[in-house]
């Protein structure tokens, strides 16, 4: 397709859902999502382009198109002239949705500056929080006066938690997890994941539970000590700035309450949309709760209507 051409609609990907051994239902009884009987699905994978794991656009003139080869092959008219150059072979960002009916593991994700010697790729989230139960908190960053040696003395002991700050969330919270930060997901929590495009996680505890298998699940000790931060203390939930919910070098995420017609973008390039609550229109298709949707740099009409009185979005897009 070339650059000077526009695009009919927004973009819809088919959804990957993840059993995992701390998931539920939820995605279902919230979002409609079409789970097996008896499965545990921790997460969706909304939007991805990994070797592994890839979006393949759902619908459309597109359809069967996977995100890999939109990137690679129609970046600008997709995306916008200001990506033309961006360095990276893949589309850069990850979205999932989560269930976590039960908590899951401490962990950590490694900082850019050493993830290459473990291994691993760096992965800086944000965590926007759609509803709650149950626990109603999050495990983010250490208490403080918590030193590298009293943590692995709890390691030892099993105490990990009581060394991590335990910060209560409630629906409309979001939290930064930056590479480095240690955290975990209390259970209840349905949320809403903006990632760099990694899948490099070190659990460092895990409950004393077992997987899928019956099995303790592995624990990555060594790599963990050596990613987490250990001056990282008493970290906060995101205070809004306006309509942005948090903003950094890999993504900037804001939170719309469309109550009336509105651009999806003025400068020419895309965004990714999250409907929270609501329905919208876009090209004639309509979003409800739980999709994320793709409105390209050169969409033949960007504007989005409310369908519903109650509408809200997440907009993600990528600083250029």
């Amino acid at each position: 397709m070339a650059p000077h051409m526009t695009f009919p609609e927004p973009i819809y990907f088919e959804p990957l859902l993840m059993e995992k051994v701390w998931g539920g239902s939820r995605l279902q009884t919230l979002f409609g999502k079409h789970l097996l009987p008896g499965t545990r699905i921790g997460e969706s994978w909304e939007v991805v382009d990994r070797e592994e794991a890839q979006s393949v656009v759902h619908s459309g003139n597109l359809k069967g198109t996977t995100l890999h080869e939109l990137w690679t092959q129609q970046r600008v008219p997709v995306f916008g002239e200001a990506y033309a150059a961006h360095p990276s072979p893949r589309f850069p960002l990850l979205f999932k949705l989560l269930d976590a009916q039960e908590r899951l593991s401490i962990q950590v994700h490694p900082p850019a500056e050493i993830a290459g010697e473990l291994g691993g790729e760096p992965k800086t989230e944000m965590w926007y929080i759609v509803d709650t139960q149950l626990d109603e908190a999050l495990w983010v960053g250490l208490k403080e006066g918590v030193t590298r040696e009293e943590f692995e003395g709890r390691l030892h002991r099993g105490t990990v938690e009581e060394a991590v700050q335990r910060i209560p969330v409630k629906a409309g919270d979001a939290i930064f997890i930056y590479s480095g930060r240690v955290h975990a997901i209390g259970a209840g929590n349905v949320i809403v994941e903006v990632q760099q495009n990694s899948d490099t996680t070190y659990r460092v505890f895990d409950w004393n539970r077992a997987g899928l298998d019956g099995k303790p699940r592995e624990l990555h000790i060594d790599e963990s000590l050596k990613s987490i931060d250990f001056a990282d203390t008493n970290p906060k939930l995101a205070v809004p700035n306006g309509e942005e919910l948090t903003s950094c070098e890999y993504f900037t995420v804001e939170k719309w309450t469309l109550d009336s017609p509105r651009p999806a973008f003025t400068d020419g390039k895309f965004a990714i949309f999250t409907v929270l609550t609501g329905a919208v229109s876009n090209m004639g298709t309509v979003f409800q709760p739980g999709d994320f949707f793709l409105v390209p740099a050169t969409v033949s009409d960007a504007t989005l209507w409310p369908t519903q009185s109650d509408t809200t979005l997440l907009r993600t897009t990528i600083p250029a």
